[in-house]
């Protein structure tokens, strides 16, 4: 093999080389960041509340557009937000632990209907209690 050939299969080579380490870099990486996403996913958020309670604190924020996801499309924004509660939270069950939420589309259904107008002004009550003791603990500072 002429001298001139082998250098360019030489630099072919390199090249090739460069690539994989390259990847191999970007596979590691990329490895990492799904460990700690994996490892981070599996752990949910806890609550002190009920489910239905549970419902009414997130309906409140999604419907008075503190929180969101979709402002553009109510029906959108609406189920991407159950979604996230269902894969992110648990809440107070009645055996006293924490319950996975296998759906919570009923008790947002409940929040959305006026047949849950009272309860749902007794748990914005019992919130804004918990609100105003905060605020007054941070004023006595």
């Amino acid at each position: 093999m002429k001298s001139g050939k082998l250098i360019k299969c030489l630099k072919v080579i390199l090249k090739f080389d460069e690539r994989l380490r390259l990847v191999e870099h970007l596979i590691s990486v990329s490895d990492r960041e799904n460990k700690m996403q994996s490892i981070s996913s599996n752990e949910k958020c806890k609550s002190c509340y009920n489910k239905i309670d549970f419902a009414q604190l997130f309906y409140v924020l999604m419907d008075e557009g503190l929180l969101f996801f979709d402002t553009a499309d109510q029906k959108s924004n609406r189920s991407k937000f159950q979604f996230f509660l269902e894969n992110n939270f648990t809440y107070a069950g009645d055996e006293g632990g924490q319950s996975k939420i296998k759906s919570i589309s009923r008790q947002f259904s409940e929040c959305k209907g006026y047949t849950y107008k009272v309860k749902q002004i007794k748990f914005l009550d019992e919130f804004i209690a918990v609100m105003q003791e905060r605020k007054r603990r941070l004023e006595s500072w």
